[in-house]
């Protein structure tokens, strides 16, 4: 990954003049989505350009250090080596953006993938995940842990409360203090935009997360009602973009929750190439949160190759 990003300071001004244009957004939405995103030529490449940017995740109350083995297996070695040679693909060294865990496995992903030789980072959700509502002192423990056990990446969950009723300053504060204690850890800041309350308040978020030092923001945790959608990603978008032209500072998106179809990950990818261009789309500004996605694109990629749709014995289980 890159250099972190250093944030700026806080500066209110700018979130108080802030408003966004809801039917504007729901247009745009609706424009991404009704078209064909790639051509059919170019769709494997693409593909394979989005699993490189798959946090491969597993998050169940039922994880265990075999399943963990298994999840770091699949992202180093996420397609079929056959496919890859039918592409020309077999020697680019193709694998998934990092695995993602809870912090009390952590240990175990990052023992299984030194075992199999290869840097994947691990990335662990803290702070009190999905719902924030431990104390702060708790949520800052939990960070440093997972970094002391090894994790590279941190993905913090934001308290909503503090959006809902409007105090900035103490959710900069906040995140500030993740920063922090996520020393040369990455950190990725989950808004949980589904609860967020208005596509303004996603915004606002959006900007206090950047000044304060995120390195990603990202749309959901994957357990609220409403996850990752199109307005709200435009929305994200459209705050790292204006953040970017007034710091200079460049700032990765992560959508998680309820992307599981090939197709989605094509319109995810063209998302970001037309609303912050080529630049970011690589694993170092872009990452899909996802835990089934990889499955069907090993299935797209099987039927570009052979022609056919892969039946239940054709392609390993992941």
């Amino acid at each position: 990954m890159s250099a972190h990003q250093q944030g700026t300071e806080l500066d209110l001004s700018w979130i108080s003049k802030i408003q966004v244009n809801k039917p504007a957004v729901l247009r745009r939405a609706e424009q991404i989505q009704a078209r064909r995103p790639v051509k059919k030529e170019w769709q494997a490449a693409w593909l394979l350009k989005a699993v490189t940017c798959i946090d491969l995740t597993t998050l169940s109350g039922d994880d265990t250090a075999s399943n963990i083995q298994r999840l770091c297996y699949k992202a180093k070695y996420p397609i079929r080596e056959d496919l890859l040679k039918a592409l020309n693909m077999h020697d680019k060294g193709i694998t998934t953006a990092a695995v993602c865990v809870y912090p009390a496995r952590v240990c175990d992903a990052v023992r299984a993938l030194k075992a199999a030789g290869c840097d994947i980072p691990v990335a662990s959700v803290a702070t009190g995940f999905p719902a924030a509502q431990t104390h702060l002192k708790t949520r800052l423990e939990e960070i440093r842990l997972a970094v002391e056990d090894g994790a590279t990446e941190i993905d913090v969950v934001i308290n909503r409360t503090l959006v809902l009723t409007g105090q900035w300053k103490a959710l900069y504060d906040e995140i500030r203090q993740f920063r922090k204690a996520c020393g040369e850890a990455h950190l990725k800041t989950i808004l949980a935009t589904g609860e967020l309350g208005s596509l303004t308040n996603v915004y606002k978020a959006s900007m206090i997360a950047m000044m304060a030092g995120s390195d990603f923001i990202k749309t959901s945790t994957g357990k609220e009602t409403v996850n990752a959608t199109f307005p709200v990603a435009i929305v994200m978008l459209r705050a790292i973009r204006d953040f970017f032209w007034k710091t200079g500072n460049k700032v990765g998106f992560k959508p998680a929750g309820g992307i599981r179809s090939a197709k989605d990950s094509l319109v995810w990818l063209s998302l970001i190439k037309e609303e912050l261009g080529d630049e970011w789309m690589k694993p170092e500004l872009f990452r899909i949160g996802a835990s089934t996605l990889l499955a069907d694109i090993e299935r797209q990629i099987y039927h570009h190759v052979t022609g056919r749709y892969a039946a239940y014995h054709d392609l390993p289980m992941s």
